[in-house]
């Protein structure tokens, strides 16, 4: 007999007897958690729906509220053990007679939601509707394949069957369309081919609100990260990887082509880039440096720009005067080595969510393509100095700006010249800009993370603040 209670219990007897105490608690302590600073006052199930009975998994859709009045939307598989059962998990809770678990820390638990997504379900409460789709034309879904989860991630949960599909199951919840699904639907259309092809996804509609809960897309087994593709060739092969760096750079641009490449879709039709947008991109990047070089330590590390604030306000001010040009339009949004994949047929390019820490309407914001390429060149920055760091090794001396020169070179002789601003002094000044505020946001998250970390941004707002 399973270990997993046996149950007819609905959703309501399933809410009505978790310890909501503990469950608090519980959230509070999981790396998907996104408010680490913040205490949990409260916590309550706002919709939960039975996706199976034996063994047992409730979906519930949880808000946790705070002293300030606020709160956040989780999404939280869960599942009831008899007391005494192992998982490979802490319990949440536990009675006499069972004990609560995270249902994806054991991934078999969430082949239910990828045999719902196959069959295209749907599940009704009382509030609304959960609701599984699966893309016509897909792959067959491998809803009986091995199931193993995948690695430790920090905002989702994923779960691969059979090295043929990926679920991947978001935490935090917003109510609208979630950037990844969106943009994927999008580029399927449209037929761009280096994306991991979508094959399903769940949802939520209720009345007082609607949620994307999950996608299920193509696992290519035989892909390398491309982080771990470059901390492989740096050292041993780095002429390969400046030439594979190259056709990334061509990949790219013709991301950004088909994302501009529909008209008629007001959420992807390019647009005039507005004044409006870079006051508010410069007084954002004002604030963070305000904040940020007020506390930074008296250590070496950090001296290249010590006391420097000043002239990087003054050098994005500068910048920021002058024409923006170009188009706006959606982008990836949180673009780095990390989001790619390397397989033997070429780049794939991965999660689209975008930042996970912005709210979902900034995701969704339409900005200029260079924010992208920006992002991409500072990882670039990164992968050079992680071979020192992480391997003990140093890269080609050259070697970053080899790189930045390889993927640029062919990003350019792609892009459609209409995204960008007129004229390369105009491109370089808008990517100038980017970079900065990327490196600023690199140089709070190493502060506060990995001080060991801290010469990688220090060096590349220095760069920054002497190019002219």
């Amino acid at each position: 007999m399973s270990e997993h209670v046996r149950s007819s219990a609905n959703a309501n007897e399933y809410r009505h007897n978790l310890d909501i105490e503990a469950l608090r608690r519980w959230v509070e302590r999981q790396r998907w958690y996104a408010s680490k600073s913040r205490h949990v006052t409260g916590i309550e199930i706002e919709e939960g729906v039975v996706v199976s009975e034996d063994p047992p998994l409730f979906l519930a859709l949880v808000h946790t509220r705070f002293a300030t009045g606020s709160h956040e939307l989780y999404q939280l598989p869960l599942t009831f053990l008899h007391s005494g059962a192992r998982m490979g998990s802490e319990p949440i809770a536990t009675t006499p007679e069972w004990s609560a678990f995270d249902a994806l820390s054991d991934p078999e638990l969430a082949r239910d939601l990828l045999r719902r997504i196959a069959t295209e379900e749907q599940l009704a409460t009382e509030e609304g509707c959960f609701s599984f789709h699966h893309v016509a034309g897909a792959d067959t879904v491998a809803v009986d394949a091995l199931a193993r989860a995948v690695g430790v991630e920090q905002s989702n949960s994923s779960v691969v069957f059979g090295d043929k599909v990926v679920l991947k199951v978001f935490r935090k919840l917003e109510p609208g369309i979630n950037p990844e699904l969106e943009l994927l639907q999008f580029l399927t259309a449209v037929q761009f081919p280096n994306i991991a092809p979508l094959v399903g996804w769940y949802d939520y509609e209720g009345r007082s609100f609607s949620a994307t809960l999950g996608v299920a897309q193509r696992f290519f087994a035989d892909a390398t990260g491309g982080w771990e593709l470059a901390l492989k060739l740096i050292q041993s092969d780095p002429e390969h990887f400046l030439a594979e760096l190259g056709s990334l750079g061509t990949v790219t641009a013709e991301l950004h082509n088909a994302l501009a490449s529909v008209s008629s879709d007001p959420a992807f039709a390019p647009e005039e880039p507005s004044t409006e947008s870079m006051s508010l991109l410069t007084a954002t990047i004002d604030e963070d440096i305000e904040r940020i070089f007020v506390r930074l330590p008296d250590d070496e590390r950090v001296a290249a720009i010590a006391g420097r604030g000043q002239d990087v306000r003054e050098r994005i001010a500068m910048r920021a005067q002058l024409s923006i040009g170009g188009r706006s339009i959606r982008t990836h949004g949180d673009y780095h080595l990390g989001q790619t994949l390397h397989t033997p047929r070429g780049w794939v390019i991965i999660d689209f969510e975008g930042e996970p820490a912005r709210p979902l309407f900034e995701r969704r914001q339409k900005r200029s393509p260079l924010r992208d390429v920006a992002a991409m060149l500072r990882s670039f920055a990164y992968a050079t100095s992680a071979a020192k760091i992480m391997q003990g090794q140093d890269a080609p001396p050259d070697f970053e700006e080899r790189a930045r020169r390889a993927f640029l070179e062919h990003y350019f002789s792609n892009i459609d010249p209409a995204l960008m601003p007129l004229g390369e002094s105009a491109v370089q000044n808008l990517l100038s800009i980017f970079e900065l505020e990327k490196a600023i946001y690199e140089l709070q998250y190493e502060l506060d993370n990995r001080p060991d970390w801290l010469p990688i941004p220090v060096t590349g707002i220095a760069r920054l603040l002497e190019t002219k």
